[in-house]
């Protein structure tokens, strides 16, 4: 008897969840936004604008750079130097100020008119650099004249010393050496912090639409009723429910991190310094970090959902949720932390943290990575015996 109970239970579990993923296979909104959309689109959009912001810099940095100058005659030596460096002088412009802010020109350069009477007399002499630091697309042309003035600057003040009989150490008594740990794949967790928020929208986009339509959808078409009337536990169809959602957002996390691991390899990291591992051993320990949290999310969005009487308001409701997942990207963002050993403990931080050191290469300790599946696991229950209390109420039923 026992057997043919546990038989029973197993059987209504695999029939409502084979149930659900056939009749979701057949439905194009879910499958685009579960294999397309959300696994596919994030990679997509971020190697097409890292690309063309590094090619833009790129360029910038190397090619020669059209500078409006304005007495260029008062320093003749400054601008020989200037062009053998790549910069292109420019006729001067009436108002440099309204330039660069409306963008006219990234950079302008003033020189003033008593530059050759200071520079005979070896006093020290300004050169303008006007420009406008909101201006972002700018700041490499403004660090690039900048740093060759500088270097100029350090050269002709060399020159002076010796041709006076000192040293040109002397101007410098202390020098600051230093000493960069920073390891080429800790440098490119920086620039890539963001994809801890992009697996974690992967894997809510992926299961977002099916928790819809199992809970609202289903209420609304009125099919959620007779599906309870069946002699069969609720628990055991939210169980088939939830493993349905599960599956759905477990493939669109594979498919993004293949996605992530396809397009890592055009990134043109090398030029920056820097080194991106993305391949299977990255990609398997993310998604034993996502697990719990992909149960967390399927329960939460059942849990909302069900309070929705109609599918279009559990969308809004839902989609209300897509927020909570950036709370910790924001916090570490604007408030740099050291990261401690409760934090990993906390669903979407612990993930958020694990898949940074895994992107700087130092690996998640067993110690961290019990805390983060340890943690996530509770949540991931807590969300599930909530929902499953909400499952037992006969109004969840009735739609209207």
């Amino acid at each position: 008897m026992n057997t043919r109970a546990s038989l029973g239970r197993t059987r209504a579990f695999l029939t409502v969840f084979l149930k659900e993923v056939k009749e979701n296979l057949r439905d194009r909104r879910t499958l685009t936004s579960a294999f397309l959309t959300g696994p596919l689109l994030g990679p997509l959009i971020l190697v097409m604008l890292l690309n063309i912001t590094l090619n833009r810099e790129f360029d910038k940095a190397e090619k020669p750079l059209p500078v409006p100058v304005i007495g260029a005659e008062y320093a003749p030596n400054l601008i020989a130097a200037l062009k053998v460096d790549g910069i292109v002088p420019k006729p001067p412009i009436a108002n440099p100020e309204v330039a660069v802010r409306k963008q006219d020109a990234d950079v302008v350069l003033r020189i003033s008119p008593d530059y050759g009477n200071a520079w005979r007399k070896g006093e020290p002499v300004q050169v303008e650099l006007i420009y406008d630091s909101s201006q972002r697309d700018a700041n490499t042309a403004v660090a690039r004249v900048s740093q060759l003035v500088e270097t100029y600057a350090r050269q002709q003040g060399a020159m002076r010393l010796v041709a006076r009989g000192l040293s040109p150490g002397t101007a410098w008594p202390v020098i600051a050496a230093k000493r960069d740990q920073a390891t080429a794949q800790a440098r490119a967790a920086l620039m890539f912090s963001i994809l801890p928020y992009f697996f974690v929208l992967t894997v809510f986009m992926g299961g977002m639409y099916l928790a819809i339509d199992l809970t609202a959808g289903e209420r609304e078409r009125q099919s959620l009723e007779p599906l309870f009337a069946n002699p069969v536990p609720r628990w055991k169809i939210l169980a088939g429910k939830l493993a349905a959602i599960c599956v759905f957002s477990a493939a669109s996390l594979l498919i993004s991190l293949t996605a992530f691991a396809v397009v890592g390899r055009f990134l043109p990291t090398e030029k920056l310094g820097m080194e991106l591992d993305l391949g299977l051993n990255f990609a398997s320990r993310v998604l034993l970090l996502m697990l719990p949290l992909i149960v967390l999310l399927a329960a939460l969005q059942s849990l909302v959902a069900a309070f929705a009487k109609s599918y279009r308001e559990a969308q809004t409701y839902v989609s209300l949720l897509m927020f909570v997942p950036v709370i910790p990207s924001i916090l570490l963002s604007t408030m740099p932390i050291k990261a401690q050993a409760w934090m990993y403990a906390v669903p979407l931080l612990g993930q958020h943290l694990g898949i940074m050191q895994l992107l700087r290469g130092d690996g998640v300790e067993p110690q961290q990575l019990g805390l983060c599946l340890l943690g996530s696991l509770v949540a991931a229950a807590l969300g599930v015996l909530v929902t499953a209390r909400l499952y037992q109420s006969e109004r969840l039923a009735i739609s209207g």
